[in-house]
C-alpha cells in the first residue's frame, strides 16, 4: 500500500525516534544505521540531542521498512526520494526475496480514505503489507469524520476506514456523510471501546466493526477480510459477520443478577446530599442493562432470524451488568452504603 496523501504536517517534527521505530516494527539501532550510513532520512536534531521526524519523515521509513522486507537492500533504495519509493512500492508489489506475498501486478487497486493517522501508519507495516493480495491506495487521511466530508472531492472510494477511542451512537451521522460525501461502498470501524447499543447500531448500519488490537497480525487478518468483501460484494451485515467482527463474549460466564429492581431503585432514590452520587448512577444503569438484558432474550425467542444477535446482545448486556455491579459494591462500600 502506498501512502498517497497526509495531513498537512505539523510546523515541528513531533515523533521521536523509538516512536518512529516502533511504527515501523524495527529496532532504534537500525534506523540510526539507515540515517547515520545512509543518509535514508534526516530528522531534525532539537536542542535536548533528541532525533525529531516530522509525518513526511515517518512516511519515507515506512516505505524504505516496506521495501526492505520484500527484500531490497537499503543501500541500493536509500537515495530515492518519496516519488521514486512510491513508485517502487507500486511496481513491486510481489516480493522480490520470496516473502510469500501474492502478485498484485494487473488488479486494479482499492481505493481507500483514512480517518485516524494513527491506523493510516500501522496500515504501511510490513505485517500489514504482506497479507494484501491487491494493492492499497490511501486517497486520503483526516483526522475527523467531519473532516472528511468536507474535504470530499467528488471522487468514490471503495472503502471508508474509521479509528475512534469510543464509540457512541451518536457519530452515525457524521459516519453516514463522510460515506455519501465519498460514495463509499463498504465503511469499516476500528475502535477501542463500546457498548454493546453502539456496536449493534453500527453493525446494523452496515459498517464492518473490529476492537483495534495491538498486534498487527490480527490487524491485517481483518484488512484481509475487508479486500474479500469488496472483491466477493458480500452483504453489509449478517449473522456472521456479527459473529465475526464484534468482541467475542462467550468465554464469559453470565451470573444471575444480585440486586432486583426494587433493591436498584431504593438506591438510586437515595438523597443527593450524599457526597457522591455515583451509587445512584451505577444503580440507574444496571437497571437499564438488565432491562435490555431481558429483552434481547426475548427478541432471540421471538425471532428465529436474529437469533444469533440477539443471543450475543443478550451476553454482552448480562457480562456489562455483572461488572456494574461489582462496580456498585464498590462504591456503596466507598460512601458507607449498605447493600443486601
Amino acid at each position: 500500500m502506498v501512502l498517497k496523501e497526509l495531513l498537512v504536517p505539523a510546523a515541528q517534527p513531533t515523533f521521536r525516534s523509538g516512536a518512529v521505530a516502533r511504527m515501523a516494527g524495527m529496532p532504534v539501532s537500525t534506523l540510526r544505521i539507515w540515517e547515520q550510513r545512509y543518509q535514508a532520512v534526516g530528522p531534525t536534531v532539537a536542542p535536548s540531542g533528541h532525533r525529531l521526524y516530522g509525518a513526511a519523515d515517518v512516511e519515507r521509513v515506512l516505505l524504505l521498512r516496506q521495501l526492505t522486507e520484500r527484500g531490497y537492500a537499503i543501500g541500493s533504495i536509500a537515495a530515492l526520494d518519496a516519488a521514486q519509493l512510491q513508485q517502487v512500492t507500486s511496481t513491486h508489489s510481489a516480493s522480490p526475496a520470496g516473502h510469500g506475498v501474492r502478485s498484485a501486478r494487473g488488479t486494479a487497486a482499492l481505493r481507500l480514505i483514512v480517518v485516524g493517522q494513527a491506523l493510516a501508519l500501522r496500515l504501511q507495516r510490513a505485517a500489514v503489507v504482506q497479507r494484501q493480495t491487491r494493492p492499497w491506495r490511501v486517497t486520503a487521511v483526516f483526522e475527523s469524520l467531519a473532516e472528511a466530508s468536507h474535504a470530499a472531492a467528488g471522487v468514490a472510494v471503495d472503502l471508508l476506514l474509521w479509528q475512534t477511542p469510543g464509540l457512541q451512537v451518536s457519530a452515525l451521522p457524521g459516519l453516514k456523510a463522510a460515506q455519501d460525501a465519498w460514495r463509499v461502498r463498504q465503511v469499516a470501524v476500528a475502535y477501542r471501546f463500546a457498548g454493546a447499543a453502539a456496536t449493534s447500531a453500527f453493525v446494523a448500519a452496515g459498517a464492518v466493526m473490529l476492537r483495534e488490537p495491538g498486534d498487527d497480525a490480527s490487524l491485517a487478518k481483518w484488512a484481509t477480510s475487508l479486500e474479500i468483501r469488496l472483491v466477493q460484494g458480500a452483504p453489509a451485515a449478517d449473522a456472521q459477520s456479527v459473529r465475526r467482527n464484534t468482541p467475542d463474549v462467550a468465554a464469559n460466564p453470565i451470573a444471575p443478577r444480585r440486586f432486583n429492581d426494587a433493591t436498584l431503585t431504593a438506591i438510586a432514590g437515595l438523597s443527593p446530599t450524599l457526597a457522591c452520587e455515583c451509587p445512584r448512577h451505577v444503580a440507574e444503569l444496571l437497571m437499564q442493562l438488565s432491562s435490555f438484558e431481558s429483552y434481547s432474550a426475548d427478541c432471540a425467542n421471538r425471532s428465529p432470524a436474529d437469533a444469533e444477535l440477539h443471543a450475543y446482545l443478550q451476553r454482552v448486556a448480562g457480562v456489562s451488568r455483572g461488572l456494574f455491579e461489582a462496580a456498585l459494591e464498590r462504591v456503596a462500600h466507598q460512601e458507607g452504603l449498605m447493600l443486601p
